[in-house]
């Protein structure tokens, strides 16, 4: 299996408590965030990743140039800011499988990544949206789902239990060329929003461990909870 992370924003609610450094390499119990990501895909089969870097680019490739693991680690530099959307297209180029697990950089979903391969080739599908429960969807916004499809996207601030979308995505390599976008694309606006009735993406619905170290109360909460999921 074959990833691309997410790791080229600059994560300005966390600038305060991580000045100088990309949000996938704030600290966690010593260890850049990232290193937690990498560690997991590889724990479960992954051997390609490519990291999609931007902001502070030469922190991540001095932090990860030489991976100790199995993973073979390339990187895709944006030259310019190209949207989560243009960063996951210009990283596809990169790629060699047919289709290829896409993961934010400042997050961390417990996702069986098998199981959610078999259901999106079973289901002969181009996006599958891996989905986790939470008491509160008010912060991230609600998935709508019917069966195994994704249906619709609520607004945030609905308050109360439902699906979010857990940043980790399973795509066809070339579907983002078959689509009519610009240089610079949100993936999430005109892509899962715009398209999702001709997409009907599939909904992959996890249900473990997740955090987003996006603002300082995770990113603090991370510092004892994620070591206790992934053992570096």
């Amino acid at each position: 299996m074959e990833a691309i992370i997410l790791a080229g924003g600059k994560g300005t609610r966390l600038a305060g408590v991580v000045p100088n450094l990309p949000k996938p390499m704030a600290p966690i119990a010593g260890h850049p965030f990232l290193r937690y990501l990498l560690q997991s895909l590889q724990q479960q089969g992954f051997t390609r990743v490519i990291l999609s870097i931007g902001h502070l680019a030469a922190e991540i490739r001095n932090g990860f140039a030489h991976w100790d693991g199995l993973l073979e680690i390339i990187f895709c530099e944006e030259n310019e800011p190209l949207g989560t959307g243009g960063a996951i297209r210009a990283a596809m180029r990169m790629a060699q499988s047919e289709s290829v697990f896409v993961l934010n950089g400042d997050t961390f979903a417990t996702v069986d990544y098998m199981a959610m391969q078999e259901q999106y080739i079973a289901d002969a599908n181009s996006l599958s949206l891996a989905l986790m429960p939470v008491p509160d969807t008010a912060r991230y916004g609600a998935v709508e789902v019917e069966g195994i499809h994704v249906q619709g996207f609520s607004e945030k601030g609905r308050t109360g239990p439902g699906y979010i979308n857990a940043g980790v995505y399973l795509m066809q390599r070339n579907l983002l060329e078959t689509l009519d976008l610009p240089e610079l694309f949100s993936f999430e606006e005109q892509v899962l929003m715009k398209h999702l009735h001709d997409l009907h993406p599939t909904a992959f619905l996890a249900s473990g461990y997740f955090i987003d170290i996006g603002i300082p109360e995770d990113y603090a909460r991370a510092q004892e909870e994620l070591p206790r999921e992934i053992r570096l």
